[in-house]
């Protein structure tokens, strides 16, 4: 059992006919928290905004809204370090634009409660990126800054007279509390400019580097960038891509392992085109399993092989990827990537950011990047999202209350 330190209290209210202790109950849940190595039935009790409580059995008297969830699994809510949400300003096709999809219109249906933007704002744009999305929408949305000035569209990613690790650096020092690393990509010129630029940025602030490592290209290649370039720490995306040689021949390449024996972490990064069946199957079969599952999320990811967070999660584990496994390579270990420790965990005192997902048993099929297909007999789909104590998101209405008995209140014609 696990409190915090007002719980007493509360409860000590409850038994006395005040207001019951908690404002949300989930009841009877299977409860997967992977920071605290928990996976059994558990209720989980929220109060103020707050993970108040895990125990075995908590009366549903003592809360105001129970959710029975006999039969789904009770997770922390799901941390996606890779999207593209830079939506509204106008500009066609690229990913600073019409590409990028609104947070909360894809969040929380996916069970998601964090996403952080990979780099589609840089330095010059990154007001305008928070000023129209950070701060207006309910999904916690964090950030790579990108080191070229204008992120992801503006201007050649490829130019190094774009790209600014000083520059970066002030405006990751002026907001600190939603700048968590620093992104590259799509490079495709000679030499390492952009590794180096967002290496310098990181190693100056202390904060990690995600890599879209774009072209291999003569001495840029994954063997060089893997273990020399990067710093323990630093995330390399788009792992299950095949673009860079992550797997030949049907084998891991080396690279890969010893990039991991150096602390490089990898992330899914799925996207329109990024996660093939013939890189991804042999690098899992080897075991080598990812640090994060991410979307690469856009509007032409969402639409094709990618899907969603619960989709890719169901792809790893048909393909042998153990259920806790999965659930921590979406939630404590993408909080760990970005250094946010008081994310992806339900300990008490927690901001009660959680998700209710249901693991469904069938005949079911999944894409890839290419469109192929890849049979599986799980599936797992998001039933219910809690964001800071509030359910954002109940697929099938298991927090509603019958219509017969709802209180509804007049409407004015």
């Amino acid at each position: 059992m696990r409190s915090c330190r007002w719980f007493p209290l509360l409860a000590l209210a409850g038994t006395l006919g005040a207001q019951p202790a908690y404002d949300l109950l989930i009841k009877g849940g299977h409860v997967i928290d992977p920071k605290n190595n928990l996976s059994r039935v558990m209720d989980v009790a929220v109060a103020d905004g707050r993970i108040a409580r895990l125990a075995p059995d908590i009366p549903a008297s003592q809360a105001k809204k129970t959710v029975h969830a006999a039969g789904l699994y009770v997770t922390p809510g799901i941390v996606d370090i890779h999207v593209h949400v830079y939506a509204g300003t106008g500009l066609a096709r690229v990913l600073t634009g019409d590409s990028s999809v609104y947070p909360d219109a894809f969040s929380f249906r996916t069970g998601v409660t964090t996403m952080v933007d990979a780099g589609t704002a840089g330095w010059r744009n990154f007001p305008d990126f928070r000023q129209r999305i950070i701060d207006r929408f309910r999904t916690r949305v964090l950030a790579f800054l990108n080191v070229v000035g204008g992120g992801m569209g503006l201007e050649n990613e490829s130019d190094p007279a774009n790209m600014s690790a000083a520059e970066a650096v002030k405006m990751a020092r002026q907001h600190p509390d939603v700048i968590v690393g620093f992104k590259v990509a799509h490079f495709r010129g000679d030499g390492w400019p952009d590794i180096d630029h967002a290496v310098k940025a990181g190693s100056e602030l202390g904060l990690p580097v995600m890599v879209d490592f774009g072209y291999v290209k003569g001495e840029r290649n994954l063997g060089n960038l893997l273990r020399g370039k990067l710093r323990p720490g630093d995330i390399y995306t788009h792992c299950y891509a095949g673009h860079r040689d992550e797997v030949v021949d049907g084998k891991l390449n080396p690279a890969m392992l010893d990039g991991r024996k150096r602390g490089i972490l990898f992330d899914v990064g799925h996207g329109g085109g990024s996660f093939y069946w013939n890189i991804a199957v042999p690098a899992l079969e080897a075991r080598f399993y990812p640090d994060s599952i991410s979307t690469d999320l856009h509007t032409g990811s969402m639409n094709a092989g990618m899907k969603d967070m619960p989709n890719i999660m169901s792809k790893l584990l048909n393909l042998g990827v153990p259920l806790e496994e999965v659930i921590r390579q979406s939630t404590w270990n993408p909080a760990r990537a970005i250094r946010r420790p008081e994310l992806g965990h339900l300990d008490a005192g927690a901001e009660a950011d959680i998700a209710l997902l249901r693991v469904e048993q069938g005949s079911f099929g999944f894409l890839d990047a290419a469109g192929a297909r890849l049979a599986g007999k799980r599936r797992i789909v998001a039933e219910l999202t809690v964001r800071k104590g509030a359910v954002v998101w109940d697929l099938n209405g298991i927090a509603g209350q019958d219509w017969k008995s709802f209180p509804y209140k007049r409407r004015e014609p």
